[in-house]
């Protein structure tokens, strides 16, 4: 019993300060879009995919409107089959540089979003795509500011991770884990010019890619049945030879993923299965998270002063996170309660997929 608890010490120890070390690496040198002056003269086009989204439609669309330093922009919508008044929010909208369509019928083997995105890029021509989820609120400067970003370090997709709004108790618990093991998982420095899959961090609620490098592997065709279409498209460009990273957003462009609880394990019940590469790799990530965060709690309310020390990394750690993204840092407090339940949804979400019973928006997944 002594030798296991010794082990598990120096395997928590380990990885505590392996987290809290990334942790700080990434906070001080993480690419963040910074305030620019120069128009971009390149055509941008912005394709928000919309299926029942009337509580968002005006508010991203005016948001994506409002941009400047643009020179040539449009902003284009695909209305996927909506029930709730979406489509009046649409027709009601006079801008010359706004289109939207009606989204057809739904192919086998393709998922919603991906060939609501396909037939958005497909009636598009512009030289930088920006994918955008109803839900997100960009600043008046954001596409612009990525863009210039993008020049400079010469990359052919940017992810702007944009401020996670949190409201509700599951919220304020959960959603700050998005930011936090990226940040605490990867020295995204160092991967930006990596081409390997293992290495990508991804986020479609905000997503720029240069059109030639997006038509280059065959668009969202390539990825149609993938339910993590964001982080399979930045593996499919990589896998192309094309570069990208993901950046602090949380100034230019916030979101607000759910506004219910229901919602919110909906939300990740129907991707968990997939977030690691499959059921091997979600195992494998529950083991992680097991050793990383619930052993350090036990060992530290049994007086352990390793696991003390661990849990005190891990509380360093999310704080630093939560000020660098401006997300609830009382969450932090709660670390252990919250990879718990992370841990419940990715179990749940493996049987729901093996028993074909996970759904988003009213389609199997």
């Amino acid at each position: 019993m002594g030798q296991t608890i010794e082990f598990l010490e120096i395997l928590t120890l380990s990885l505590a300060t392996i987290i809290l070390i990334l942790t700080v690496f990434n906070h001080l040198t993480i690419l963040q879009p910074q305030p620019g002056h120069k128009a971009i003269s390149r055509r941008v086009v912005a394709l928000i995919p919309m299926r029942n989204e009337s509580r968002n439609a005006r508010g991203v669309i005016d948001a994506a409107l409002s941009q400047e330093r643009l020179a040539d922009f449009a902003v284009q919508v695909i209305d996927d089959g909506s029930t709730d008044g979406t489509t009046e929010i649409l027709k009601e909208i006079s801008d010359p540089r706004f289109s939207w369509q009606l989204g057809g019928e739904l192919p086998a083997g393709w998922l919603g979003k991906n060939y609501a995105l396909h037939s958005l890029a497909g009636n598009s021509s512009g030289d930088y795509l920006v994918f955008i989820d109803a839900d997100v609120r960009l600043a008046r400067f954001a596409i612009a500011d990525s863009i210039e970003l993008m020049e400079r370090r010469n990359l052919d997709y940017l992810c702007p991770y944009p401020r996670q709004i949190a409201l509700s108790t599951l919220e304020r618990l959960i959603q700050p884990l998005l930011q936090w093991s990226w940040f605490a998982s990867l020295p995204l420095l160092f991967v930006e010019r990596s081409l390997k899959a293992s290495t990508v961090v991804a986020n479609g609620q905000f997503f720029i890619v240069r059109a030639n490098a997006y038509q280059a592997i065959g668009g969202h065709e390539s990825i149609k049945d993938e339910v993590l279409d964001d982080m399979e498209l930045a593996r499919a460009l990589r896998a192309a030879g094309y570069r990208g990273t993901v950046v602090d957003g949380s100034a230019i462009a916030s979101c607000r993923m759910y506004e219910s609880d229901s919602e919110l394990i909906s939300g990740y019940l129907k991707s968990q299965w997939r977030a690691f590469g499959g059921t091997s790799g979600a195992v494998f990530a529950i083991l992680l998270l097991s050793a990383s965060s619930l052993i350090p709690a036990v060992l530290a309310l049994t007086g352990s002063t390793i696991g003390i020390f661990c849990m005190s990394a891990l509380w360093l750690s999310r704080i630093i996170v939560a000020v660098r993204v401006k997300s609830p840092i009382i969450s932090s407090i709660f670390h252990p309660i919250a990879i718990g339940f992370w841990i419940y949804l990715i179990i749940r979400s493996i049987v729901g997929k093996r028993r074909n019973q996970l759904s988003w928006r009213g389609r199997k997944i």
